[in-house]
């Protein structure tokens, strides 16, 4: 444990993630409650609450700032609802692909638009857009000592079924010049697609991801219900520095301490 100049423990930054649905996570830190892509608001069962996988206002902590991410319009990865927070919480903040409708943007206090590799700083918050292979950007985020990536749909898409050998070649190429502009990034926790649908080369682009940039923590996403695949690629990861979480359903909590395994 690391400790200051009178030999006193100074406690490592952590988080509190709880995995909501599909790419929706929400994070807390020790000064911040972060959302990120944000689709589904119906509970698993009656409860409403982060553990049934869905953010009510009255979760959101009047002690912590607010900052809620939306990487791109797909609607697996944005709902309109998310607008009704700040009804709750005015000072609420909205950090948007640049891609979001205008319709979207009527009514909006506190609410940046961003396009590729814009920065960003929000009081204490740094934030920096980067690009994806599908639309929108993915986030890069530094808040109370912790770096935290979503990739929004940033990903290998490789559609072997789909696609000719040549376009293959390219989606791959796009992919690797996308995360190669992340190189010496230190990022802690990472949100990322490990999507079945790509079938045998679902692994490919989170395991590209992890052997260059070596998150702290890899957290699966863009699964659906297929919650099998993310202990299949948990599996497929052993013997490399990074942990993977396998998810098992919705409201699902993780701790992550920086420098220390859970």
């Amino acid at each position: 444990m690391k400790k200051d100049i009178n030999d006193r423990p100074i406690d490592a930054p952590q988080a509190s993630i709880w995995y909501l649905h599909h790419s929706g996570f929400a994070v807390e830190t020790a000064g911040h409650f972060l959302v990120f892509d944000y689709s589904c608001d119906k509970p698993e069962g009656e409860a409403r609450s982060l553990e049934s996988g869905v953010v009510t206002p009255g979760q959101l902590d009047k002690d912590k700032k607010i900052v809620v991410f939306v990487s791109h319009g797909h609607g697996d990865h944005f709902s309109h609802v998310i607008f009704d927070w700040q009804n709750d919480r005015p000072d609420i903040v909205y950090v948007l692909s640049s891609d979001i409708k205008p319709r979207a943007k009527r009514n909006l206090q506190n609410s940046y638009f961003v396009s590729h590799y814009q920065q960003l700083f929000i009081d204490d918050v740094w934030i920096k857009a980067y690009g994806s292979t599908d639309i929108g950007v993915s986030f890069l985020v530094e808040v109370d000592g912790l770096k935290i990536f979503h990739a929004g749909d940033l990903n290998c898409w490789y559609w072997y079924y789909e696609s000719t050998p040549e376009e293959l070649k390219q989606d791959k190429e796009s992919f690797e010049r996308e995360i190669e502009k992340m190189a010496g990034e230190q990022i802690d926790i990472a949100f990322f697609p490990v999507d079945p649908r790509l079938k045998e080369y679902y692994h490919m682009g989170g395991e590209l991801f992890i052997k260059l940039l070596r998150p702290g923590l890899f957290v699966p996403m863009h699964f659906w219900e297929q919650y099998d695949i993310t202990r299949k690629f948990a599996d497929r990861m052993k013997g490399l520095p990074t942990k993977v979480v396998f998810l098992s359903h919705r409201g699902q909590k993780i701790i992550y301490k920086k420098g220390r395994d859970e």
